[in-house]
């Protein structure tokens, strides 16, 4: 995969795009990490890439220019038939979640725009980009940290990243349920003991265990992702024990014992 990042401010990524996991897929040539500053493209003599908004207001506005020919200049001579999208990182666009996460995961090429100051030019949006993304309901000076969480977020599910495939797969939201509890060694930490089925070695169990712990905790903490989730006849059994748990005022049980 190939991920270029538009921004103002390219310093911001040396960091991230050398640590961690994503340093770690770089250097295995999983993907490939570029950023490009589109002030670089502006053209006139003071590279401003910004300006008054026609009508008035206040702030100021990103021109097109620089942003379109910056994308030109990263999509020329490209072979591939798949063009890349381009992802607005916008308090106006799409909720990020694990699904598109996943949708961009199967993608060759993904180009990041970040912008600052009071917006962009609307035939930014309405001619250049395929996608408009939104990282949550509040305010940052820029685009460049939710870039990078989308970013992290679809590199670590790209195949050969992660040292354990299935961690990608298990993870909360993945499965469309928050993630089971996980313990380690010591068995006892101070009074503090891992839950027998996971130590008894039976696998069966421990699935049993997992999933019912995963539908309890989505359902205390995140009813709403329930509403897309295929249930078994066990597990709807389940559900009716925890609410009959609930109405007679008995908190319900971790392990699944009454």
């Amino acid at each position: 995969m190939r991920i270029d990042v538009l921004t103002l401010f390219p310093a911001m990524f040396d960091g991230v795009f050398s640590s961690s996991i994503l340093g770690k897929a770089r250097d295995k040539g999983i993907v490939s990490l570029n950023t490009v500053n589109f002030r670089d493209y502006a053209n006139n003599k003071h590279n401003t890439v910004d300006d008054y908004p026609y009508g008035g207001g206040g702030g100021m506005v990103l021109k097109p220019e620089p942003i379109f020919s910056a994308v030109e200049g990263i999509t020329e001579g490209l072979t591939s038939d798949r063009k890349p999208r381009v992802i607005l990182m916008c308090p106006q666009g799409q909720t990020f979640n694990q699904k598109l996460a996943e949708s961009f995961a199967e993608e060759e090429h993904l180009i990041f725009i970040c912008g600052h100051y009071e917006g962009y030019d609307e035939r930014i949006r309405e001619h250049l980009v395929t996608d408009e993304l939104s990282i949550g309901d509040y305010v940052l000076t820029g685009g460049e940290l939710p870039a990078m969480v989308v970013i992290d977020s679809v590199v670590r599910l790209l195949p050969g990243v992660l040292g354990n495939e299935m961690s990608a797969v298990t993870d909360s939201f993945s499965t469309g349920l928050l993630e089971y509890p996980h313990y380690t060694r010591p068995a006892k930490f101070r009074d503090w003991e891992v839950p027998d089925v996971l130590i008894s070695g039976h696998h069966k169990n421990v699935d049993e265990w997992r999933r019912r712990q995963s539908l309890m905790r989505t359902w205390a903490k995140r009813p709403d992702l329930l509403e897309n989730v295929e249930l078994t006849p066990k597990e709807r059994k389940w559900f009716d024990e925890w609410r009959a748990s609930l109405e007679s005022k008995e908190a319900p049980s971790a392990d699944g014992k009454n």
